[in-house]
C-alpha cells in the first residue's frame, strides 16, 4: 500500500534538512574541504614541483608589472563601485572606495569563499553612510555586473578561439543559466513572498543601473577590471616560462579567471589551480605549466594587494583614535 505525505508532512521532514544546509559552519566547512580536495587532487596528478615552480618564478620586473595592472583594476572597480553608489543615494569619496576596495581584495585574497572583503566593504560603508541596505545592494550590484560582464566576454572568447573548451564549457555554463532561471522562476511562482522579494531586487538593480550613461561607465570599468586580470594572469604564465600564442593565452585566461570566481576557494587557490592544469593539459600546453602560471598569478595578487590593506587599514585606526580622542 503506498502512503502518500501531505505538504505539511513533507515540509516537516524537510526542515531538519533546511536547518543543516543552513549552519554557517557547515558552509564554512565545505568552502574549506572542497578547494582543499581539489589542491591534493592537483598534488596526486603532478606533485609538487610546478607549485615551487611558480613560487620561484616571482622577479622585481614582474611584480611591478602586476602591480601597475592591479592598480589599473582596483581604480576601475573602484569607479563602478562609486558610480551605482551614487545611484542609490550613498555615495562615497574616490580615496575612500580605493582603499576599501584594495582592502576588501586582500581579504578575499586570505579567506575562503572570496566574498568576505566584499561583506566588509559593503558593511563598513553602510555604517560610514547610515544606510546599511542601500550600501549592501551598491555592493551587491556592482559585484553581480563585473561577473555578468566577464561571464559574457568568456562566452565571446571561447566560441571564438577557445575551440578546445567549448564543447565542454560553453554547455556547461548554458546549462548552470538555465537551472538558474528555472529554479528562480519555479521558485517565485510558488511563494508571493518571494515575488514581492524578487520585485523588491528588481527596482534597486534598475535604480542603480537605470542611467544609460552609468550603465555604460560601469560596463566598460568591468571590461577594464576583467582585461587587467587577464593581463596579471599572462604576465604569470610568460614569467614561468609557458611558450603560449597570445590568443591560446587569452582563451586560458578566461578560463582561469571562470574559475577563479567559483566561492568554493581558500583566499582565491583551488579552483584556480585546477582549471588551469586542465585547460593547458586540453590545449595541449601541459598540465605542470597551467598550475606554475595559476600559482604565481595567486601569489602576485597577495603582493600586490597586501600593501595597500596594510597601509589602507593603518590609516583607518589612526583615524578611529583621533575620533575617539
Amino acid at each position: 500500500m503506498t502512503v502518500r505525505l501531505s505538504a505539511a508532512d513533507e515540509t516537516t521532514r524537510a526542515a531538519p534538512r533546511r536547518r543543516l544546509l543552513a549552519r554557517p559552519g557547515l558552509r564554512i566547512t565545505l568552502r574549506v574541504l572542497v578547494p582543499l580536495a581539489i589542491l591534493i587532487a592537483i598534488v596526486a596528478r603532478v606533485g609538487t614541483g610546478p607549485f615551487l615552480h611558480g613560487l620561484l618564478s616571482l622577479d622585481g620586473p614582474t611584480v611591478l608589472a602586476a602591480f601597475a595592472l592591479t592598480a589599473l583594476a582596483t581604480v576601475a572597480a573602484a569607479w563602478r563601485w562609486r558610480l551605482i553608489a551614487g545611484r542609490l543615494g550613498v555615495g562615497l569619496r574616490w580615496s575612500t572606495a580605493i582603499g576599501a576596495y584594495y582592502r576588501s581584495q586582500f581579504v578575499n585574497t586570505v579567506l575562503p569563499g572570496g566574498v568576505v572583503g566584499d561583506i566588509q566593504r559593503a558593511v563598513d560603508h553602510g555604517r560610514s553612510a547610515d544606510r546599511m541596505g542601500a550600501a549592501a545592494r551598491s555592493v551587491a550590484v556592482e559585484r553581480l555586473l563585473g561577473q555578468v560582464v566577464q561571464l559574457v566576454l568568456a562566452v565571446g572568447v571561447l566560441a571564438i578561439v577557445g575551440m578546445e573548451f567549448e564543447g565542454v564549457l560553453l554547455p556547461v555554463l548554458g546549462v548552470a543559466l538555465a537551472a538558474v532561471i528555472v529554479g528562480g522562476a519555479v521558485t517565485a511562482s510558488a511563494s508571493r513572498r518571494v515575488r514581492r522579494a524578487l520585485a523588491h531586487e528588481w527596482r534597486e538593480l534598475r535604480e542603480g543601473l537605470g542611467s544609460a550613461s552609468v550603465c555604460l561607465q560601469a560596463v566598460v570599468a568591468s571590461v577594464i577590471v576583467c582585461a587587467c586580470h587577464l593581463g596579471t594572469f599572462a604576465i604569470a604564465a610568460i614569467a614561468v616560462g609557458a611558450d603560449v600564442p597570445p590568443l591560446r593565452l587569452l582563451a586560458l585566461g578566461m578560463v582561469v579567471l571562470l574559475a577563479a570566481s567559483i566561492p568554493f576557494n581558500l583566499g582565491g587557490w583551488g579552483p584556480r589551480e585546477g582549471a588551469a592544469g586542465w585547460a593547458f593539459a586540453m590545449a595541449g600546453f601541459g598540465a605542470a605549466g597551467g598550475v606554475s602560471a595559476a600559482t604565481l598569478y595567486g601569489v602576485l595578487a597577495f603582493v600586490c594587494f597586501a600593501p595597500a590593506a596594510l597601509i589602507v587599514q593603518y590609516a583607518a585606526v589612526r583615524r578611529r583614535r583621533r575620533m575617539r580622542a
